[in-house]
């Protein structure tokens, strides 16, 4: 297959090799990798754009890589299996492709906000693959949007790109600074939406309020919670009643449950 080959590490797969693992490498290249193939097929399908699809040179590919290599509009690049393993983070061997995603851009408009919205927000998440976690839940129960803000872990680390399962590419993700300039967003919008608040200690119980309306779900940190700005920004803050010796549950987990239950109440007209 024609194309360039890489067979040594040279600077070019030193570039992609260092996005694996640093953040501002990928902002500065606007690129990050994607591994596996339900996440690179999602890719693809979506649109989204691909700047390179590295592959084995020295293996037969499979129906689903062939045909991938010659519909996608993008650079082939052909690998050594033992460099293509490394960027595919396997230890049992080389996977048959990596593909090179461009980074895209960090604007709330990309976010579409209607009548029936339903978004979610995480603040200041320090775990790549909670963060994808929610990604691949907000994706399944029909959510418009994710918003990470402040200091937060990266939401395309590869754990976070992982943990999507490829829902990162079906919804838009989107990076902001904080309340300030993620309430100014919502000003604008032409829709009023309601900023409910996840906590142990909420004022009432997720099945008892309305989530059938414009929502953003803001849930916090794994430690600490949501902000104080971000607590006095929320119109309504609640809590998911629970019986075990547990004493709240993983940020993940209860985004998913909040948004079971507004899913539950907009298919059931409440």
């Amino acid at each position: 297959m024609a194309g360039l080959r890489i067979t040594t590490r040279n600077a070019r797969f030193q570039q992609w090799q260092a996005q694996l693992a640093n953040r501002s490498k990928r902002q500065r290249a606007r690129e990050f990798l994607v591994q596996g193939v339900r996440p690179i097929s999602q890719a693809v399908a979506h649109g989204w754009p691909i700047r390179a699809l590295l592959f084995d040179a020295d293996r037969q590919l499979s129906r689903w890589a062939r045909e991938l290599l010659a519909e996608a509009r993008a650079e082939k690049v052909a690998m050594s299996a033992e460099l293509l393993a490394e960027l595919g983070e396997k230890d049992e061997g080389a996977p048959e492709l990596v593909a090179v995603a461009e980074l895209p851009a960090d604007e709330l408009s990309r976010i579409p906000v209607g009548p029936d919205f339903l978004g979610v927000l995480f603040d200041r998440p320090t775990s790549p693959g909670n963060i994808g976690t929610i990604v691949r839940s907000a994706d399944s129960f029909g959510a418009h949007g994710l918003v990470v803000t402040g200091h937060a872990a990266d939401v395309y680390d590869p754990k976070s790109v992982r943990a999507s399962t490829g829902s990162l590419f079906a919804l838009p993700v989107v990076r902001a600074p904080g309340h300030r300039e993620v309430s100014a967003w919502l000003a604008g919008v032409g829709t009023p939406v309601t900023v409910v608040g996840l906590d142990e200690d909420g004022e009432a119980d997720v099945a008892d309020f309305d989530l059938t309306g414009p929502v953003l779900l803001a849930v916090g940190n794994e430690t600490v919670g949501l902000s104080a700005g971000w607590r006095e920004r929320c119109d309504a803050v609640l809590r998911i009643p629970m019986t075990g010796s547990a004493s709240s549950l993983n940020a993940a987990s209860a985004a998913t449950v909040v948004l079971y239950e507004a899913a539950r109440q907009r298919a059931r007209g409440r």
